[in-house]
């Protein structure tokens, strides 16, 4: 059990990579922390999941919301030994329809909920503790409707450098586990109706050299060898899971 005894801290805990990644980790003997906005999103995970998880609902575009989180996991397990920070959402914005208030919701939660997630766990991390961050594939590719989402995810994957060398001295990992395009629930909540929908699918798939959509738990598998000794010799590095998406 590669984690036994660990502390892990999941945003983005109810749904997808988070939830693949959650039972993963109970499987593993990691302690469980599942965030989430949603109360009765956080209790179906919980189900799902089995066994004992600490529910925390949170925000993450509130500060405050999130430094109670941390400060709940704190009281009851002392520490904090793994963060994945990998809560994102985002829909279809065109350049003509982007306002200042897309930009800042979706900042908000994509970048400065990444950020916030790691400065306030940061404390409680000892020394050997691991932190990874879901990044994405539109670090490399350019999709349309989308220059939002992808700005915050470089962004994602440029703390995940400046960051791990920040904590380096402390003996804490920071990665990025970068997925492609997976089958989870994240493309549904875009805003875009079912015919658009399955031809933009469509055409990430006949893009993808392994000829399919990747499964959560194979992105899950990744973060596990990210935030356990496995990985012990390394940081500010990022993990792309995308069947060759952007590699050929």
């Amino acid at each position: 059990m590669r984690l036994k005894n660990k502390v892990a801290f999941i945003t983005g805990g109810t749904s997808g990579i988070g939830l693949a990644t959650a039972k993963l980790f109970q499987q593993e003997g990691a302690h469980l922390v599942i965030v989430g906005s949603d109360a009765e999103r956080l209790q179906a995970a919980a189900r799902d999941i089995g066994g004992e998880v600490l529910l925390l609902e949170a925000d993450l575009r509130r500060i405050d919301a999130l430094e109670r989180a941390v400060q709940q996991t704190h009281g009851k397990y002392g520490r904090i030994d793994i963060v994945f920070a990998n809560a994102g959402a985002a829909t279809f914005a065109t350049l003509e329809t982007v306002t200042p208030d897309y930009i800042q919701q979706n900042l908000a939660l994509n970048f400065s909920g990444t950020f916030f997630t790691i400065q306030k766990t940061a404390p409680y991390i000892p020394r050997g503790g691991s932190i990874v961050v879901t990044t994405s594939f539109l670090n490399t590719v350019g999709k349309p409707g989308l220059s939002i989402l992808a700005a915050a995810k470089a962004a994602a994957r440029s703390l995940v450098r400046t960051l791990g060398a920040e904590l380096a001295p402390r003996g804490i990992r920071v990665n990025a586990v970068s997925p492609g395009a997976i089958a989870t629930p994240f493309y549904g909540k875009m805003g875009l109706d079912e015919t658009t929908l399955s031809r933009v699918a469509a055409d990430l798939q006949s893009k993808i050299p392994l000829g399919r959509f990747g499964e959560a738990q194979e992105l899950a598998k990744a973060v596990l060898y990210l935030a356990s000794d496995d990985a012990s010799y390394t940081t500010g590095t990022e993990f792309v899971v995308d069947g060759g998406l952007t590699q050929f």
